[in-house]
């Protein structure tokens, strides 16, 4: 008989084949954004963009709610997102649920 090599089953080359594919993938994602590799996954951030506003509100972080800038994103505004902070969100856009915290003072911020 002629045992010269023990070939690699069809199995094996399948998961190493994914096991790169899958490596490939989270390298882009992380480098690149993972906005720009796969835009439909991520299409709105109301509820992750309220509950940030409520947690600043709720331990008196005035720079998180008055200063600090986050983007917003929904279908429904005009182009699909708009940069802003928690107090002009309130403001602007009370019909994502963003409420105002009249425990602190963002006047001239």
């Amino acid at each position: 008989m002629n045992k010269r090599g023990q070939g690699l089953s069809t199995n094996t080359i399948i998961l190493l084949i994914l096991g790169i594919v899958i490596l490939v993938v989270l390298v882009l994602g992380f480098t690149i954004g993972w906005d720009k590799l796969a835009p439909w996954i991520s299409k709105d951030n109301v509820q992750t963009i309220v509950t940030q506003c409520e947690t600043a509100c709720k331990t008196g972080d005035q720079y998180g709610f008055c200063v600090k800038n986050r983007t917003l994103k929904a279908e429904e505004l005009e182009n699909g997102e708009v940069t802003g902070t928690c107090h002009e969100f309130s403001n602007d856009y009370p019909s994502f649920g963003i409420a105002d915290c009249p425990s602190l003072n963002c006047e001239g911020q």
